[in-house]
């Protein structure tokens, strides 16, 4: 199980870093949506991921992204038209009553969520560095930027972080795994629960611990 944590980036130096990294993201969301299309009109059939990474890996949206992020990318373009195939199914067999469409372009000059898995990431005094491919780094002169770390979260627990762009701000969701606490059942104990009329519940254990809760009456 996982959970999110959502935060506003209140760092002002590195707003051109993800203007730019989530534009060039949603340049090629745009590359993989019209590839995807062009492949189901001519073949018939939908693109996996592994498809359209082999297709874009030299397209300079692609290379300006660092690896993992554009693979990502590439990954929810591919899940999309999946959900598309698998509605298009549904709406033949006549168990859905509108008819899908195919998924559409974005907004041109637009910005689109760019993700990282925690692969990519390393902790550096209460800070996250998110990495930058060369080529970015030739441009602008770093090759990488930082992120508050929230100190309510534990980094060995990150999975992924999601830089979103809206409202004209950015927001990064820290995506972390949920510690689960699983009791240990003793298995030799039961309870049968009777659910009554005048009486609402009456429950018999083999522990000795048998008891009556009366429905006429509410609890004092």
């Amino acid at each position: 199980m996982y959970g999110c944590q959502q935060e506003l980036i209140k760092i002002p130096e590195i707003i051109p870093f993800l203007e730019y990294l989530c534009t060039t993201a949603n340049q090629l969301i745009n590359c993989g949506i019209y590839l995807a299309r062009q492949w189901y009109f001519k073949l018939g059939k939908m693109p996996g991921k592994y498809n359209l990474e082999k297709k874009l890996k030299s397209n300079s949206n692609y290379q300006f992204l660092y690896s993992q992020a554009a693979q990502q990318t590439l990954g929810g373009v591919a899940e999309v038209f999946k959900s598309y195939q698998a509605l298009s199914q549904k709406y033949l067999k006549g168990e859905l009553t509108d008819k899908p469409q195919l998924p559409k372009y974005r907004k041109k000059g637009g910005m689109g969520v760019i993700t990282y898995q925690k692969l990519a990431l390393k902790l550096e005094n209460g800070q996250v560095k998110v990495p930058l491919v060369r080529k970015v780094k030739a441009a602008f002169k770093v090759d990488s930027f930082l992120l508050d770390f929230p100190s309510n979260l534990e980094f060995k627990e990150i999975r992924e972080i999601r830089i979103l762009p809206r409202n004209f701000c950015f927001y990064v969701e820290w995506v972390y795994e949920l510690r689960v606490d699983r009791p240990r059942l003793d298995q030799s104990k039961v309870i049968g629960i009777d659910h009554g009329v005048d009486n609402w519940l009456s429950c018999v254990s083999n522990v000795g611990t048998s008891f009556i809760i009366d429905g006429k009456h509410p609890p004092l």
